[in-house]
């Protein structure tokens, strides 16, 4: 096993040569690290600020708090095919279905950071448990999808989360930017 390489942002680097799940998770780990940094020590003013001008209202608070839902959903409510926890589970998402997006604005900061680091953690917990499985190919092993409609491999998830965060990592650069100057990859 090979000694993990954590950048100047704190950032675990993904392993150059490892197995597919190990690279995968790499990956996904290295972009909530990215995450976590472009949200890091930002009060709760700097989280709830948005793009001057445009119509958008993402904040970086919502960025965390929509993260942590996705976390849930698809490690927690897809792979292991458990209920969604609180908060999500007593929302009424048909009266909001961005609820998630814009509650974060009334949300102290410490409470969106250990929300969505509690959901990561439980997804850390699932996909180990997921390729603990007894099955020739872990990574391949199906779950339903969209309620039911579809079939989504755990390797599929990995390399959706990886994309998910990959994507909201760019509107978090620019919205860390924008509270502070911050910039980096």
């Amino acid at each position: 096993m090979s000694e993990i390489t954590i950048d100047d942002a704190g950032r675990p680097e993904p392993p150059l040569a490892a197995g597919e799940a190990a690279t995968l998770a790499g990956f996904l780990d290295y972009q909530r690290a990215t995450l976590e940094w472009k949200t890091r020590d930002v009060e709760a003013g700097g989280l709830r600020l948005s793009l001057p001008g445009h119509p958008s209202r993402m904040t970086l608070g919502g960025l965390l708090k929509h993260l942590a839902w996705v976390e849930d959903h698809w490690f927690t409510q897809v792979l292991s095919r458990s209920s969604m926890p609180a908060p999500w589970v007593d929302v009424d998402w048909s009266a909001d279905q961005d609820w998630e997006w814009f509650s974060a604005a009334g949300d102290d900061p410490e409470v969106l950071r250990e929300l969505w680091a509690g959901s990561v953690e439980r997804s850390r917990a699932v996909l180990a448990e997921a390729l603990r499985a007894d099955v020739p190919d872990p990574l391949g092993r199906t779950h339903p999808a969209w309620g039911g409609q579809a079939q989504v491999s755990v390797r599929w998830v990995l390399t959706h989360m990886v994309e998910e965060y990959a994507r909201h990592n760019g509107h978090a650069d620019v919205l860390r930017e924008l509270v502070d100057g911050q910039t980096g990859e």
